[in-house]
């Protein structure tokens, strides 16, 4: 007997093809970006699908936080580095 998806699930299993188109356009830099919240934010798709695209974006918050937080690292070390080369004496 083969088993009937709809019966058992109100939206069948992703396709390996759906998942591949899928994969390919939320790689694009900028347009895959707006997809995946396209895709988050979907009530009529496939729940599976918006579920991944909710799980990328906040693989990417978090990636851009740990971003954030080096540069800030970064670009405080580089300030106090150079106020430790400034002789204050040629200021009084």
């Amino acid at each position: 007997m083969e088993f009937d998806y709809n019966a058992e699930f109100k939206h069948p299993p992703v396709k390996t093809s759906d998942w591949f188109l899928t994969i390919l356009i939320a790689n694009i830099p900028v347009i895959g970006f707006i997809m995946l919240i396209v895709w988050a934010v979907d009530k009529t798709g496939n729940p599976n699908k918006a579920n991944w695209a909710k799980a990328k974006l906040i693989w990417y918050a978090i990636g851009f936080g740990l971003l954030v937080l080096f540069l800030l690292m970064i670009g405080f070390g580089t300030v106090s580095g150079v106020f430790d080369e400034i002789d204050w004496n040629d200021f009084q």
